[in-house]
Order: structure tokens, then C-alpha cells, then sequence
């Protein structure tokens, strides 16, 4: 078992796309700021490859977690003092909003809630789908339980024609001061 270490604990959620590949750039930000990370993805992201699950490991000192533990193994994390979703799908933001906590990721997001952690977001939505209605209800609901949101990421290219960045650490300044 992993003790609590003096440190506070970030979880950072990783849900399936194309901005997970740069997830360890969060993670070098947050250990710069002094957080512990612990990474909780997807069953997507981890099989489908979105991100270095070895990297991420590596630079926490912690297994990635994607699937529920069994009964009676340890927590692999200490308790969060916040959470960060990033990159945050469509898929995902409509499922916890609905409270269908059918993975692990989505788990962790309904009982952080419900436990009060900060939890700061940063959509990478396709523009298509950010019109549909129920993402907009969504977002409104999660806001309404007071997770912050960034600025939406399409993932389109800017005018220059190369991919514009994620920016990770715009997650930083959605979590209150007095957290971290």
C-alpha cells in the first residue's frame, strides 16, 4: 500500500484522444507545483494507445490505473485533493454528468464530486459535437456542481495550418488557491 505522503494528490483523468499523447506534460507541471500525480484513464486510452502508459507510470512512480480493483486490494492512490479531466471527451463529460459511472474513470469522477474535490476540466470536443444538446446540458450540470471548465480544444489546426497547442496548464489556474 501507498502511504499519504505530505504532498497533496492529484488524479488526473485521461480520457481517448488525440491530445492524450502530451498528458505527461501535465504531469511534469503538476510535480513542479509539488503534487503527487495519479493517473486514471480510460479503458480506451490505455488500449487504444492515446498516451505513453509506460511514460506516465515512469514519471509518477504509480500504475496507471483503467479497471475497477478486486475486493480487499490496496488503493494504489492516496485520497485527491483534486482532480484534473484532460483531454475530457464528449463520451465521458456525458456519462459522468448523467452519473453512469460504468469505468473506472467515470467512477472517480462521480464520487470526487460527490465528495466535494475540486475538479477542473479542459474539453477536447469536435465542434459537431459540442453543439449537440446534451453536451451543452452536460456542462451545465457538472458546472452547477461546481467543476470548472477551460476553454474548449477541437484539435483543428490553427491558421498556420499546424495543430494548435493543448495547454495543459491552463487546468492550474481553474483549481481554487486553496488546493496544491
Amino acid at each position: 500500500m501507498i502511504e499519504q505522503d505530505a504532498k497533496p494528490c492529484l488524479y488526473v483523468v485521461v480520457c481517448a484522444a488525440g491530445a492524450a499523447a502530451g498528458v505527461g506534460e501535465l504531469i511534469g507541471a503538476a510535480q513542479e507545483r509539488n503534487w503527487e500525480v495519479g493517473v486514471i484513464a480510460t479503458p480506451l486510452a490505455v488500449s487504444g494507445g492515446f498516451f505513453d502508459v509506460a511514460e506516465a507510470e515512469a514519471r509518477t512512480g504509480r500504475p496507471v490505473r483503467s479497471a475497477w480493483r478486486r475486493p480487499g486490494d490496496p488503493r494504489p492512490f492516496p485520497a485527491p485533493d483534486a482532480v484534473v479531466v484532460a483531454p475530457a471527451t464528449f463520451n465521458t463529460l456525458n456519462k459522468w454528468a448523467s452519473g453512469l459511472a460504468d469505468t473506472l474513470a467515470v467512477g472517480t469522477l462521480c464520487e470526487a464530486s460527490g465528495l466535494g474535490v475540486p475538479i477542473a476540466v479542459l474539453p477536447c470536443v469536435a465542434g459537431a459535437l459540442a453543439t449537440h444538446p446534451a453536451y451543452r446540458e452536460s456542462l451545465t450540470r457538472l458546472s452547477a456542481m461546481g467543476v470548472r471548465f477551460g476553454a474548449p480544444y477541437d484539435g483543428e489546426a490553427g491558421e498556420d495550418g499546424r495543430p494548435r497547442g493543448f495547454g495543459w496548464s491552463r487546468a492550474f489556474d481553474l483549481l481554487p488557491d486553496t488546493v496544491g
